[in-house]
């Protein structure tokens, strides 16, 4: 995968400091996808913008004595407010004069020359019109969040909400899959929310289900894009931030750092299935983050927020975050909106082989026997060319250790059509050997 900039021994700033079808196989049944993962996921329910914020002042109803009483207590279900008798007028003008009187006294007490006492506290620091500096979370945050946006995919079974950001000035924006992909069922919406509070309707570009990726368009100028960075360079123990809607909370920041890198994760299920070299974060991700961008800090894009973790035993309920959230590479992110802005579709890498799901050995082992009418080797494909054959062991790609089927794939679909690797493989007793392979290209469903 090419790298737009090259790596630099500087060391890194800290701005959170204090002040499928398998991707390996052409074509050939997909890997089953572990439950350990769990799409980020459009947050489902009602639009978040829509509803009065948790925040917002609610007018309390009267309650039975005209103070006020619950604010969910349906009308119907309320006391009726009850007039004062004049036998209760005079000893509660009484009690207005006492508590005014106590007042009076309470207030010559506490002010003095005409100043309330501060009781020795010190004065506050005036911060109005504060800057943070650029390069803090806080600096950072202020430059990504108007270019981060809240989406909305509305229809007859109700709506669900993700998160995205913006590509380019023209109106594209980035998001995942996911997100969008009920938006082309009939009679369904797609809706962006930006962060001045505006609304505009969005089309579908390009989407791809290997990938978990796609492009939407609103017809808007003038917007200001994210940088993609370059996701080769990140290193685990980088600080890091998610931007988002998360719960349908638009506008949502959390921090954290790269906890680790090149983690084989396949999301969703079926013909749906994604395959992610994923780079994975402590960062709070929940549902609805999905989309939205993982910030480096330099302020540059350097992953795709998409799955979460779910603990033992979730089943298919998606639990919130646990830590363990994953982004989809800049990089592959960079190459495959690409393709969906050009041609609509995306392209993604083949070797054409099966693997063998059973196989508990050391390595990854190419099966034996036909799945589904596909032979183990494709004939005239990659690794026919390249001499691999049926039952061959391998151990590595690029001199990275691979020890189950879902690691090789993904780190086949990190690259792109064309690319050369390098497999090291055993062959029954054989000497192990290394085979470089040209990858073959096959279009992203």
């Amino acid at each position: 995968m090419t790298n737009p900039e090259p790596p630099t021994d500087q060391p890194r700033p800290n701005p959170f400091a204090p002040p499928s079808s398998s991707a390996f196989a052409s074509p050939g049944p997909p890997p089953q996808a572990p439950p350990a993962f769990a799409p980020a996921g459009a947050q489902p329910g009602p639009a978040p913008w829509s509803a009065p914020p948790p925040w917002a002042s609610y007018p309390l109803p009267d309650g039975p004595n005209g103070h006020g009483g619950s604010p969910y207590l349906p009308p119907e279900h309320r006391r009726p407010r009850r007039a004062l008798s004049a036998g209760w007028i005079v000893p509660l003008l009484v009690l207005a004069l006492v508590a005014g009187g106590v007042g009076g006294v309470a207030g010559e007490r506490l002010l003095g020359g005409g100043r309330l006492a501060n009781a020795g506290l010190p004065a506050p620091v005036v911060t109005t019109g504060a800057q943070r500096p650029a390069d803090s979370v806080a600096g950072l945050a202020a430059r990504v969040l108007p270019s981060v946006v809240s989406i909305q995919v509305a229809g007859p079974l109700g709506t669900s909400t993700g998160s995205g950001l913006v590509l380019r000035q023209d109106g594209y924006l980035l998001t995942n899959n996911h997100v969008v992909a009920d938006g082309v069922e009939p009679g369904n919406t797609i809706e962006v929310l930006f962060a001045d509070g505006t609304r505009e309707p969005a089309t579908i570009v390009g989407r791809t289900g290997d990938y978990d990726l796609a492009v939407i368009k609103v017809k808007r100028t003038g917007l200001v894009p994210l940088v993609l960075g370059n996701s080769d360079d990140v290193a685990v123990g980088d600080p890091v931030f998610a931007a988002g809607a998360p719960l349908g909370l638009e506008g949502t920041v959390t921090t954290g750092i790269i906890s680790a890198l090149n983690r084989p994760v396949s999301a969703g299920a079926g013909t749906d299935t994604a395959f992610i070299n994923a780079i994975q974060t402590d960062a709070a991700i929940n549902p609805g983050n999905s989309g939205g961008p993982l910030v480096n800090a330099a302020g540059e894009v350097i992953g795709i927020n998409s799955a979460i973790a779910q603990p033992p035993g979730a089943g298919t309920v998606v639990a919130g975050s646990i830590g363990l959230g994953f982004a989809i590479p800049s990089n592959q992110a960079r190459r495959t909106a690409t393709e969906l802005i050009e041609t609509g579709r995306a392209t993604f890498p083949v070797v054409g082989v099966l693997l063998d799901q059973t196989y508990t050995g050391v390595g990854v082992k190419v099966a034996t026997e036909p799945q589904r009418g596909q032979e183990p080797v494709s004939s005239g494909g990659p690794a026919d060319k390249a001499g691999i054959r049926k039952g061959d062991i391998i151990l590595s790609i690029d001199a990275r250790p691979v020890t189950e089927p879902n690691e090789l794939v993904v780190a086949i679909r990190a690259k792109a059509p064309g690319d050369t690797i390098t497999l090291r493989v055993r062959s029954g007793s054989a000497p192990e050997r290394k085979v470089r392979v040209v990858l073959d290209e096959a279009t992203s469903k």
